[in-house]
């Protein structure tokens, strides 16, 4: 709590910074300029007006900005010493708006005897701007811009990212990239990595970050030394708002519909108002003084301390029915930026803050497999704050940059279960679970950027800090059982087990980490960049669960036991029983129960990125990384960790781009990544999943993987902003790391291990092109029709432990043997109208790897179909969108498959699980002032 006052003390005085005059009778011109060839910031190049003296240097990220500009059109020059002087015509500037215009600049030739002025207008200079940033990346990588953002109905991260060539999101929130699971892709914020934000599996969820507060996303797909090595898939970077180009305030309100949820019958638990702020009261909670687990496992307590506990307690087993409401989404956004001193150095402030809050309902979830016949329904109340509160600070060529985030999602789940279960006898069931899951990301950045001498040498740091809570305060689940039919129903509370336990779990992580990056220009070559750094991250988690549950004493004479186990759920657990000392109070207890562990990553690199000639850059280097890791459980005969990794690896790589024509580009590189086990792979807590119905256990004894990558592109840039590329890429894994299945029993365990070896090898193909190659007429000049296409093959062999595996070797888990995105965006009236249709369809890939008893199981393809129509009102201050997300509404699918055919074994079913979600619309307007 102390952290969320810090951000939102801090977030007060950002607003109060902010809340100066928002002049509204001049303009202003910004913007960037780089070099042509490398899309390198150029430090202290001059921007001036033609015929005035008015002028400006850019600072040490190439930025630059003319203020207080009287409204017209005017000519700017801009020099820079080594470079052709450029003059950029027809630059409108509006009363109280900024116009951006990135530039870039030319090296002058060897033969140059005097001056050179290249022309453009200012739609040329744009083009030409964005032409070099496509082109000239280091690696091979794809991304997405806030722009783009805005014209689709994503309102998180996760929604974003299915945009991007080969990438898709599991489970609404964890992403998937070449077809690698989200365990073999890493994630940074704002230049720091990003902790797995989940208890029981490798994965950042990508939901936790609204979609309003990004500038940019880049996957990269390749490596460069100067990029962590912790991956195989792709390296997702997310960097938020920091100076804006003007003052704005900005609001946004939306509601939305779900065509099976909203407005029908909803049923929930316990429900307390702090629950649509994202908070939990504390009601859910043990309390302080709770008996420990000594205390109960070993008899310690008296009835009357055990009568104490068990009504401490939150028994309310009511099930709570109203309406679902719509969903509802609001976010507020200020963004600020001043010049101060006679050298006009820039503050610029950006905070927001965001609200979301949706009632889903997912009324037929069908599990039929093994001896189960089940069908749930899902109830889901989530909620969604957010803040930030970013300010950044350039003066002359220095910039600092504070960058704050807080993001908490709430998710409370009840769920009814009623079917057949003949795994012991054969049996109905009636199971209530009420699951709530408190997650939290608190991160905080703070970057330099320094330009050092004559030669724009660069120094850049970074400190940064994180935190990560996920929370689950009281899972509570209660099976009733019939025997037969016409016979009642029997709550299963005559012993505990983790099938009816109730789990209290505590996980707390800290990251803390920090880097420095030096670039030096070198004469080598023809044109050559040094570059050198090092950096370290320092994890520590602690977690702990408990799962403790009410036990009926079926020996006491003075009660009808079956009749009290008859008793609905409401009352089960009521009072009048509970002060009868009826219930005594146990617990499981295991010392994996409870882990510490923590990490150090200490890495140094050295890069060169050369241009040995005009066609010809050469990006290559080393990374070195130190690794150390130790868990500890709490059992007292092992006094050594229970985990322990102590690896050095040393990363080459090398990234290869030849120049085929001023705008084709073909690419080649190599580069060894690693993937590590994460704390919750190696830790042997064993957490039972009620939805998977199985147990999760982590394997001590994993091994880091090595991976060596190769990959072939080429890319055609037929104009701005489009592109036309075809891909290939290879992995070799050694020590892969993937889920083990133990199915010999009637419960199911999903462990680790690592593979001998595996491979994945693919294809890519993106297009986005505007369609005025049809027609020139102005419809076909402002629709633009994307696609990309990515078609992966991947292998590995099953361990050779002993167990006979229906599958000697498989798909990766995860893994899509195909992945297509599609859409078209058009625009009418001056960009007042903007229409946008979007397609994604995945191939089907393993969800749950396969085991001795059952094969694996297959999240089977299904079509989503998006679209949104957007219309600026008020003098395009304001925008009116609707917004429809999988208009198609097809079922999830999840079967078990052999050879590519529904597999059933004898008596067993073969739907793992299958259900829908159902069509979502919103209706949501947005005003800057």
């Amino acid at each position: 709590m102390n952290r969320i006052k810090t951000l939102l003390l801090l977030t007060l005085s950002l607003f109060f910074i902010t809340s100066g005059a928002f002049a509204q009778g001049n303009g202003k011109i910004v913007g960037k300029i780089i070099d042509q060839k490398t899309s390198e910031t150029l430090i202290g190049a001059t921007v001036g007006i033609e015929g005035s003296q008015r002028g400006a240097a850019t600072n040490v990220d190439g930025s630059y900005v003319l203020t207080d500009v009287k409204p017209g059109r005017y000519t700017l020059v801009i020099k820079y010493i080594g470079y052709q002087t450029k003059s950029i015509s027809d630059v409108e500037v509006k009363a109280g708006a900024a116009t951006s215009l990135d530039i870039s600049l030319s090296a002058a030739t060897s033969t140059t005897l005097k001056e050179v002025v290249v022309k453009a207008t200012y739609r040329q200079a744009s083009v030409a701007a964005l032409y070099a940033v496509q082109k000239n990346s280091a690696s091979i990588s794809d991304g997405i811009s806030s722009e783009l953002i805005k014209r689709s109905p994503d309102r998180s991260t996760s929604d974003v990212l299915k945009r991007v060539s080969g990438t898709t999101i599991q489970d609404n929130k964890f992403v998937v990239v070449r077809g690698l699971s989200d365990r073999y892709n890493t994630a940074s914020l704002d230049g720091s990595p990003l902790p797995s934000t989940e208890p029981n599996r490798k994965a950042f969820s990508f939901d936790i970050v609204p979609a309003s507060l990004i500038e940019n996303i880049i996957i990269s797909k390749t490596a460069t030394p100067d990029i962590q090595g912790d991956f195989a898939g792709g390296n997702v970077q997310i960097i938020t708002k920091d100076i804006p180009d003007q003052n704005f305030v900005s609001v946004g309100v939306g509601v939305g519909y779900n065509s099976q949820s909203t407005f029908k019958d909803f049923q929930s638990g316990f429900r307390a108002t702090s629950d649509y702020f994202g908070f939990d009261d504390g009601t859910r909670k043990l309390v302080s003084n709770f008996p420990t687990t000594s205390q109960i496992v070993n008899k310690q307590l008296s009835t009357t301390q055990t009568i104490q506990s068990i009504r401490s307690l939150n028994n309310d087993f009511n099930i709570y029915k109203s309406t679902a409401l719509p969903s509802q989404n609001y976010q507020f956004t200020i963004g600020n930026v001043q010049e101060l001193g006679a050298n006009k150095n820039r503050l610029g402030t950006t905070v927001a803050l965001t609200y979301r809050n949706s009632q889903t309902i997912i009324p037929d979830l069908v599990q039929q497999f093994d001896n189960y016949n089940y069908s749930n329904t899902q109830y889901k109340f989530s909620t969604n704050v957010g803040a930030l509160a970013n300010l950044a600070y350039s003066f002359g060529k220095n910039k600092i940059t504070l960058k704050n985030l807080y993001n908490r999602v709430f998710d409370d789940q009840f769920t009814y279960r009623t079917g057949s279960n003949s795994s012991n006898g054969s049996y109905d069931n009636r199971f209530y679970a009420n699951d709530l899951l408190e997650k939290s990301l608190f991160k905080t950045t703070l970057e330099g950027e320094h330009a050092l001498g004559a030669k724009s040498s660069k120094l850049k740091w970074n400190l940064g800090y994180s935190n990560i809570i996920n929370d689950q305060p009281d899972q509570r689940k209660t099976n009733y059982r019939q025997s037969a039919a016409g016979e009642p129903f029997y709550a299963q509370v005559t012993n505990l087990s983790k099938e009816n336990a109730r789990v209290f779990s505590h996980l707390n992580e800290n990251i803390y980490s920090g880097k420095v990056d030096f670039n030096l220009p070198v004469n080598l070559f023809k044109q050559s960049t040094l570059k050198l750094g090092v950096n370290s991250q320092y994890r520590d988690r602690k977690f702990d669960a408990r799962f403790i549950g009410l036990v009926i004493n079926t020996n006491n004479p003075d009660y009808d036991i079956n009749t009290i186990l008859q008793r609905p759920i409401q009352t089960i657990f009521g009072p009048n029983l509970v002060n009868t000392g009826l219930y005594s109070l146990d617990e499981i207890s295991n010392p994996t129960d409870r882990y510490n562990a923590n990490s150090l990553t200490n890495a140094g690199y050295a890069m060169l990125d050369s241009k040995f000639s005009e066609k010809i850059r050469v990006v290559y280097g080393l990374r070195v990384e130190k690794f150390n890791l130790k868990l500890r459980t709490e059992e007292v005969a092992v006094q050594q960790p229970r985990a322990e990794l102590d690896n050095t690896d040393f990363l080459p790589s090398v990234n290869f781009t030849y120049s085929l024509t001023q705008k084709a580009n073909f690419r080649a590189s190599y580069y060894r990544t690693v993937a590590r086990p994460e704390f919750r792979e190696l830790a042997p807590f064993a957490y039972y999943d009620y939805e998977l119905l199985a147990t999760l256990q982590g394997e001590p004894d994993l091994k880091r993987s090595l991976i060596d990558n190769a990959d072939l592109r080429y890319e055609f840039y037929p104009s701005a902003g489009q592109i036309l590329s075809f891909s290939v890429f290879y992995k070799k894994f050694q020590n892969a790391i993937e889920p083990k299945i133990e199915d010999q029993n009637s419960s199911t365990t999903i462990s680790y291990f690592n593979s001998k070896s595996a491979y994945v090898y693919g294809f890519e193909m993106e297009a986005r092109k505007t369609l005025d190659f049809i027609n020139g007429g102005s419809f076909f000049k402002t629709t633009t029709a994307y696609a990309n296409l990515s078609i992966n093959k991947s292998k590995v062999t099953n361990p050779n432990d002993g167990v006979v595996r229906l599958e000697k070797d498989r798909a990766l888990v995860g893994q899509s043997p195909y992945v297509i995105n599609a859409g078209l965006q058009h625009t009418e009236f001056d960009n007042k109208l903007s229409v946008n249709v979007l397609f994604n369809r995945l191939g089907k890939r393993i969800f749950y790897a396969g085991g001795e008893r059952f094969s694996s199981v297959y999240e089977q393809p299904r079509n989503v179909l998006d679209c949104q129509i957007g219309y600026k009102v008020l003098k395009s201050k304001g925008e009116i969108k609707l917004s429809a997300t999988d208009v198609l509404n097809p079922k999830y699918n999840f079967i078990y498959e052999l050879d590519g055919k529904p597999y059933i074994p004898s008596g067993s079913g073969y739907i793992f699980k299958s259900y829908r979600t159902g069509s979502s619309y919103a209706l949501s307007f947005n005003y800057t002032f």
